[in-house]
């Protein structure tokens, strides 16, 4: 049985007459840009993720650069950003003129790694950008901690975690501002590009309005210099449809990755992370070998609610993980490494010096390792167990 990697269709199609109508709608409305459909979505969202502003955008990508760029971050800054996590993070940083500071990651969660962080903190530093990685929070306690300290402002990139929790709290709500992508591979998935910009700090939501078009305000008037970051109407009002099934398309990913867990438990040589060894990267490479893991399943933390963007496991020993996606890819099975380089090792940051990309060893043995299969809501219990055979196969 085949088995893709994410299926948007499965989704999107059984709405198609709903998507079709709010289409319609805004065809006959004759507005294109921004307008009631947008602000409608911006409050739906702002109530799904419990803050007081939210700001729709064209991507999650310029959201972080609309959120960088309205704390005034620039030359001659710099920035604390895991170096496991996808290019945008980085990206964004570098392109409003500051440099990126990478820092190891948590081998548990693949979130970064605070004691780390602390160790990379100057006096150029500005701000700190934890990455809620595959719809997992973050130890959001100990980068507020590190942030004020420091005096730092923190931008949470939420992209592949709308609708994950810390401690009960929105991932998002916790900084400065929280950035997420409606890309159509994420949990709430448009049709094309689109992002949120959210924030509690009302003097922040108001930059950011105004920098999100040009800097306008009134039209035409402009204080200072901002961009078009500003989301398609006939994206929210497509997104505002699907928007209302969201709980349930978590239920579902929620769902798989327990029945996940569960299933590859039962084979030989898999096992699943410890939470004990998040702060310990010898006590659980000690672990691992106590137990001949093989594989090693993702973990959610008690204290976190996950969405699952993605369930990735880590394939132990050299040249296994490549050899289990070459035999996942010949049964049928969807699979995809995220990610097989960190943000250090891109050629486009050696400018950055070698403080910026040192101690990063855990992120550059998981980008061996990692290897993600499908989790999208809508798979068939056929499905999953096609893929929990394939992976018992291999380890046979």
């Amino acid at each position: 049985m085949k088995v893709p990697l994410l299926d948007v269709n499965a989704q999107n199609l059984p709405l198609g007459k709903e998507l079709q109508d709010a289409f319609a709608q805004v065809l006959s409305s004759g507005q294109f840009i921004m307008g009631p459909q947008v602000e409608a979505f911006e409050m739906e969202c702002a109530k799904l993720l419990g803050v007081k502003h939210a700001l729709a955008c064209s991507s999650g990508t310029d959201a972080l650069l609309l959120a960088l760029m309205a704390l005034g971050i620039g030359a001659g800054d710099e920035v604390i950003v895991p170096t496991f996590t996808f290019f945008a993070s980085a990206g964004s940083i570098a392109r409003c003129g500051a440099t990126p500071v990478f820092v190891d990651v948590c081998p548990v969660c693949f979130n970064i790694d605070t004691r780390k962080a602390a160790a990379k903190i100057t006096g150029k530093t500005k701000a700190i950008m934890p990455v809620h990685l595959f719809g997992q929070s973050c130890d959001m306690d100990a980068v507020r901690e590190l942030a004020d300290q420091h005096g730092l402002h923190v931008i949470e990139d939420c992209a592949q975690a709308i609708g994950s929790q810390y401690k009960g709290r929105s991932c998002g709500s916790m900084g400065d501002f929280g950035a997420y992508s409606f890309f159509p591979s994420k949990n709430l998935g448009g049709f094309g590009d689109g992002g949120l910009l959210v924030t509690n700090n009302d003097e922040l939501a108001d930059m950011a309005r105004m920098m999100r078009n040009h800097g306008s305000k009134p039209k035409y008037y402009h204080s200072v210099i901002g961009g078009n970051f500003r989301m398609d109407t006939v994206q929210a009002a497509l997104l505002r449809v699907k928007s209302l099934r969201y709980d349930s398309y978590t239920a579902g990913r929620r769902n798989n990755a327990d029945y996940y867990t569960r299933a590859l438990l039962q084979l030989p040589g898999v096992v699943q992370a410890d939470p004990a060894h998040c702060k310990c990267v010898d006590s659980q490479r000690q672990w691992l070998d106590d137990n001949d893991a093989a594989i090693v399943l993702p973990v959610a933390y008690a204290h976190n609610f996950p969405i699952w963007n993605q369930y990735t496991i880590r394939v132990l020993g050299a040249g296994k993980r490549d050899a289990l996606k070459t035999h996942l890819l010949a049964y049928g099975i969807g699979c995809e490494v995220y990610y097989p380089l960190t943000m250090d090792q891109q050629e486009c940051f050696a400018y950055t010096d070698d403080f910026c990309r040192s101690d990063c060893e855990v992120a550059h043995q998981l980008a061996n390792e990692v290897l993600s299969i499908p989790i999208y809501a809508e798979l068939s219990t056929q499905q999953m167990e096609a893929v929990v055979a394939a992976i018992s196969d291999f380890l046979a």
